[in-house]
């Protein structure tokens, strides 16, 4: 199976994906340049201090991934509905991008209601995959 020419709006999700964690990486690493932070010390977690969000960002993403990844990977080889899967993992890929951003504004309650898309998407790939 061609995996592009039949999910093509997926794959393109898993780019966007990747795209979207290189940014994050990127931000955390210059917030920790400007805080002036030592590279592999602890960063204090006080939700005020703009590094330890960004970081907290990066680090709720990688936990996140995995199941992502599992969730397109079942889907794919199940078969299933290319254009369910596809928004299905365009919505995780929405989410992590409004979660972060929530996280960089500090916008707790947001941030919350977000990760709950988050989490409503990865579940919709798993069922996705399993109704194929």
């Amino acid at each position: 199976m061609d995996l592009l020419s039949v999910y093509p709006q997926t794959v393109t999700a898993l780019g966007a994906m990747a795209l979207l964690m290189l940014v994050q990486t990127l931000i955390v690493d210059v917030v920790g340049m400007r805080a002036k932070h030592v590279p592999g010390s602890t960063v204090a977690a006080d939700h005020e201090n703009p590094l330890f969000r960004a970081s907290r960002a990066v680090g709720n993403t990688n936990e996140t991934i995995a199941i992502f990844i599992l969730g397109v990977l079942f889907c794919f080889l199940n078969g299933a509905n290319p254009e369910h899967t596809a928004i299905a993992a365009w919505g995780f890929v929405a989410a992590r991008g409004l979660y972060a951003l929530c996280y960089y504004f500090n916008l707790k309650i947001l941030r919350s209601t977000v990760f709950g898309v988050v989490l409503l998407s990865q579940l919709s790939l798993i069922v996705i995959g399993f109704r194929a």
